[in-house]
């Protein structure tokens, strides 16, 4: 671990241009839409779905309904950014049909054209979903949710449904469902990695449509509060080893109630993944990650995106023509403490693009105008605080309780609370490091904060919703040794 705390902080308000080029053409006038945080146009978003780099672009697909801002039959709207900052929206992908809705899962690019798809030397992307059969389900068989796939030959524009769909059948398991495809390269297979009720099962496939149960994880390790879903598997490098991560999104059953993803390290030999530990471990502390997957095709290179909402409370959040962001996107590492491996989560080098000029700070407080970047040094010997706040003395407050020795995000007062009995919260996360120092990165915008502690081993995820955007940024230490070094950079209007 380093020596030393270190902050970044990015702050967004009104004043700011529009960052989101392309992606939001509302006003950016409309109450709580984020600067700097993909948002739809309009109408109702959850998971993000198919995450695929290809031909120089990032594709950001994710569970939609074009039909009202709360959920409903679900399609698969679509996104392309060339930076993880601007994005682009795109028609929607694919649309619900017999076989039923369209749910969460993800996409390949299928460079060997194993599936056979690929026509006159063009790679296919192939999209890999869960059918959701509604009229099934509610005739109460537990067969409703089967895996089908899809091509597209020509960037990810249109989309072709395989006519044999599903490829791979309901066994009789009343949520099966949200498959990640990777190519595991050492048995030259694809493995899907799928939610099934309580457990992941893994399944191999030679050419993306034939597939074959290999084994089973999770039954009686983890945590168990509410069904599995969303998971992702993938290795990463520490000290040359390859480490594999298992990610597994559950609700309810959070950490601070609600939504939340949990993550298993270990070894994955392409039938079977083997933990090294089967204790319960957050990627976000915080009540609004979920749902969260890593991007296809980057190399050893992991970028994470989340949902950047909680199902307690997502249909009732106070935004009128739209729902939902994501998180920012985040490049994920692994930290070694004591003998056990922890995920840490940085927020991608992309998000530089966003710096501009010094303001200057005044007794560690500022008047924001605009976007902001903050760092500062800090000593963890005692309490901290960032105080976000308004002219009508709403706030939220980040900081760090040296007594409980956690981090956490006050919202109790930070303005809108009363559309959720449960939203006026105070969550907290544990710190993880033993030194008496850290890494931390916070990143605000104009309805959201997310903190990376301790080099980003401990993260949380929390979104507000001031009556008027905050407009002063206040760092408080109740011993003036325990902050300095402090620099705020204002944001370069994009």
């Amino acid at each position: 671990m380093k020596n030393y705390i270190f902050f970044l902080l990015i702050i967004a308000g009104t004043g700011c241009t529009q960052l989101q080029k392309g992606a939001n053409n509302s006003s950016q006038s409309e109450k709580h839409r984020p600067l700097f945080h993909f948002t739809p146009e309009a109408h109702w978003m959850n998971d993000p779905n198919g995450l695929v780099f290809f031909n120089n672009k990032y594709h950001l697909f994710y569970q939609y309904y074009p039909g009202s801002t709360v959920w409903g039959p679900m399609h698969w709207g679509h996104a392309t950014s060339t930076d993880l900052v601007h994005w682009q929206h795109k028609p929607v992908a694919l649309y619900p049909d017999s076989l039923g809705y369209i749910f969460s899962g993800s996409a390949v690019a299928d460079v060997n054209n194993t599936s056979g798809f690929g026509k006159d030397g063009k790679i296919p992307l192939v999209a890999i979903f869960t059918h959701h059969d509604d009229k099934g389900e509610k005739t109460g068989n537990n067969t409703f949710q089967n895996q089908s796939i899809a091509y597209s030959l020509d960037d990810g524009e249109t989309w072709t449904k395989y006519d044999s769909n599903p490829v791979l059948k309901n066994p009789g398991i009343k949520d099966f469902r949200d498959p990640k495809v990777s190519w595991h390269d050492a048995t030259k297979k694809w493995i899907m990695t799928l939610a099934t009720l309580d457990r992941i099962t893994f399944y191999s496939s030679p050419d993306l449509k034939q597939w074959k149960k290999e084994s089973e994880f999770g039954e009686k390790v983890g945590a168990h509060g509410g069904v599995w879903e969303c998971p992702d598997l993938f290795p990463l490098k520490h000290d040359g080893k390859d480490i594999w991560l298992l990610l597994v999104s559950i609700n309810p059953g959070g950490p601070n109630g609600g939504s939340g993803t949990q993550y298993f390290t270990g070894q994955f030999d392409g039938h079977t993944f083997t933990p090294y530990e089967t204790d319960t471990r957050w990627i976000d502390y915080g009540p609004d990650n979920y749902a969260g997957v890593t991007w296809f095709n980057t190399g050893e290179r992991k970028i994470f995106l989340g949902w950047m909402s909680n199902w307690d409370y997502a249909k009732e959040v106070p935004t009128e023509k739209w729902r939902s962001a994501m998180t920012v996107p985040r490049d994920l590492s692994l930290e070694k403490i004591g003998d056990k491996y922890y995920i840490a989560s940085t927020p991608s080098k992309e998000l530089d693009a966003l710096k501009d000029k010094k303001i200057e700070l005044k007794d560690n407080k500022a008047r924001l105008n605009g976007g902001a970047l903050l760092r500062f040094t800090a000593d963890m010997h005692t309490d901290f605080s960032i105080v976000l706040s308004n002219d009508s003395s709403e706030k939220t407050v980040i900081g760090y309780d040296k007594a409980s020795n956690q981090y956490y995000i006050d919202r109790t007062a930070s303005g809108k609370t009363s559309f959720n009995k449960g939203f006026a919260s105070r969550p907290v996360a544990p710190r993880v490091a033993v030194t008496d120092s850290a890494g931390i990165t916070l990143i605000i915008d104009v309805a959201s904060v997310e903190l990376f502690a301790d080099d980003g081993v401990t993260v949380m995820t929390g979104i507000f919703f001031p009556g008027e955007d905050y407009n002063e940024i206040t760092i408080e230490s109740k011993e003036k040794s325990g902050i300095k070094a402090i620099e705020l950079t204002a944001l370069k209007p994009m």
